[in-house]
């Protein structure tokens, strides 16, 4: 087709597509509208909260302001049977949030909270007090919350709200695409909060905001620049600036203060931060926002380089050096905070996508896809940076985003020598995605199925599949129509006693406490938290013995002074490993109660260092 023609047909595609989604949206039962007769008492919608190192962050959503109501709100919370005034925020337009914060939070004790509008609108949950002393931390994963009604967007999340009032989960998080309609951010947050309202009022709540959140099909974020494509492909960020601050406020201002504040491109936050909450610190990434559109890279003007969609293509041209994934800002925040072990016992990474390409058919069953640039498997080289990073912590990765419920344990060298990752199946969604390898994995476990086992993905990225929750036989012949089967949610539990690591992977439309309710095939899945970073073949450095447990130790390059590894020690002993031989520095306390050794690595290394801690 000349180039004249296609944009004509292209031009007059546009405008049917336009005409039918017209059309269709007016016989769409899902479009959601606000009540034209909301009242003055019901003009807070839901809250989301944080507690972190002492400081109470909440950020209540509020319906729309109407005629001379004022744009102020108060947090009370309930002291000796009284509510007592503790912070005023303005309600901020547009998206009328009103951010609160409260230094000095006495966290060893919950609280009633309610927000107050006017003396006539009040909303109440708990302020939870920190579940430092449970042996056991339940982390709660949801993402992609469709809401077309015949792709599963309509039907209710009661079952998910039910169960996590049995559950009562310490953290939630939803990784992303909260909100699936790409103009009507707000209106659909409100929908969001009624959904789940009652179970975020009274939990601390983490979210990340994705590509259908900021209204993109996909999100190549490239620092901030300004997107010419919707699809995402050009990467930056297509709709207005404001639209994008309105939707990271709403989301994400609740969060523990980012790491390093300075804005990007167009005057765009961020949000990269942690949160310390019952002895595990988690670290929360923004994926998305630094890394490389496909533009130059992958797609040549209009067109994508067209083989990129060809099963076993060859991945080596699109193995781009200088693209960019976590960027350096993100990276040197990883670093700092794997060392940071005050008030934690085990570490959790929380991104929007996982590190590999969790996939080999997307959409339907019968199209292989070759390279999903869309996963946090490309760019490779960039990939195994962060992997190599994250690993020196031991900690664990949870996302979502692929609508594909899957539990990856990631190689870089080799495989199995960086850590797992748990991406959570979607609440509802669409867009189906499938792990249908052609070949059999290698190296699984005696009776696994043969889609586990050990994999090159579609990147040649090394990867050992676990479990995948795909979708079934009835629904793969479907061509992608989706209820709620293949859809659910994760929960993640940190036993800190034995540092073991549970990833729990549930339907929709069960009640999880219900002794005959099954989880996904293949789980739930237990690992040690030093699975995370697992060295088979490489040297030893002394045994540590100390006089005191739980010490934190860490591991620095003698020469080069690169960070290793560091860990909460469980218990009195410990021997680290390396993959390089050479000169380590290996330091053990915290603060200002610290000891220094200077060790040779060796391939066996049976020298034992006593270590008094005071």
């Amino acid at each position: 087709m000349k180039s004249s023609s296609k944009k004509i047909f292209n031009h007059l595609l546009i405008i049917a597509l336009t005409f039918f989604l017209q059309i269709n949206a007016q016989n769409e039962t899902w479009l959601f509208k606000l009540p034209d007769n909301i009242l003055p008492k019901d003009r807070i919608c839901f809250a989301l909260y944080t507690v972190h190192e002492n400081t109470l962050k909440l950020t209540a959503q509020f319906n729309p302001i109407k005629n001379y109501e004022p744009f102020e709100a108060s947090l009370q919370i309930k002291e000796n049977g009284e509510w007592i005034n503790k912070a005023k925020a303005e309600i901020i337009y547009p998206g009328y949030t009103a951010p609160f914060r409260i230094e000095n939070w006495d966290d060893t004790k919950a609280y009633e909270y309610r927000v107050v509008h006017n003396n006539t609108a009040f909303y109440e949950g708990t302020i939870q007090k920190n579940p430092i002393l449970k042996d056991e931390i339940v982390l709660a994963a949801f993402t992609c919350n469709s809401i077309y009604p015949k792709y599963g967007g309509d039907i209710q999340r009661n079952d998910i709200v039910e169960n996590m009032k049995k559950l009562k989960p310490d953290v939630l998080f939803f990784s992303g695409d909260q909100v699936y309609d790409h103009s009507e951010h707000y209106l659909y947050w409100l929908k969001f909060g009624r959904d789940f309202g009652d179970i975020i009022r009274n939990t601390p709540t983490i979210c990340l905001p994705d590509d259908h959140d900021i209204g993109q099909a996909n999100l190549w974020g490239a620092g901030g620049k300004k997107g010419t494509a919707r699809n995402g492909e050009s990467g930056g960020y297509y709709m207005p600036v404001e639209y994008v601050k309105e939707v990271e406020r709403a989301q994400t201002s609740h969060l523990p203060d980012p790491y390093d504040a300075t804005p990007i491109e167009q005057g765009i936050g961020v949000y990269y931060t942690d949160l310390k909450w019952g002895g595990i610190s988690f670290a929360i990434l923004e994926d998305r926002k630094f890394k490389t559109g496909l533009e130059g890279y992958i797609k040549n003007g209009e067109d994508y380089f067209a083989e990129v969609t060809y099963a076993n293509i060859d991945d080596r041209p699109y193995n781009v050096k200088d693209a960019t994934l976590l960027g350096k800002r993100q990276l040197k925040f990883l670093e700092e905070w794997t060392t940071d072990w005050e008030d934690a016992e085990m570490k959790s990474v929380l991104s929007q996508t996982i590190f590999a390409m969790g996939n080999t058919h997307s959409g339907k069953y019968d199209k292989p896809i070759g390279l999903d640039f869309d996963t946090n498997g490309w760019p490779q080289t960039k990939r195994d940076m962060a992997l190599a990073t994250i690993r020196k912590s031991f900690s664990c990765m949870v996302a979502g985003d692929q609508h594909l419920g899957t539990v990856i344990h990631h190689g870089i060298n080799d495989w199995n020598d960086a850590g797992y990752s748990f991406c959570t199946p979607s609440i509802a969604n669409f867009w189906l995605r499938w792990w249908s390898p052609q070949e059999e994995g290698k190296n699984r476990v005696n009776g696994a199925p043969t889609y586990t086992g050990e994999f090159l993905d579609g990147f040649k990225n090394k990867i050992t599949m676990h479990a995948t929750a795909n979708p079934t036989i009835q629904h793969k012949k479907g061509g992608g129509k989706l209820t709620t089967t293949a859809a659910g949610f994760g929960i993640v539990r940190f036993n800190k006693n034995n540092r073991e690591i549970t990833f729990e992977c549930w339907p929709r439309n069960v009640d999880i406490t219900n002794p005959t309710s099954k989880q996904y095939e293949g789980w739930p899945i237990t690992i040690s938290q030093l699975d995370n970073y697992k060295i088979t073949n490489g040297y030893e450095l002394p045994r540590f013995k100390m006089s005191k447990e739980n010490q934190v130790l860490t591991v620095m390059n003698q020469t080069t002074n690169e960070l290793i590894l560091s860990l909460r020690v469980n218990g009195k002993v410990y021997q680290p490993k390396t993959h390089l031989k050479g000169a380590f520095k290996v330091i053990i306390g915290e603060g200002e109660n610290k000891s220094s050794f200077t060790v040779e690595a060796a391939t066996k290394n049976n020298k034992t260092i006593k270590v008094l801690i005071k």
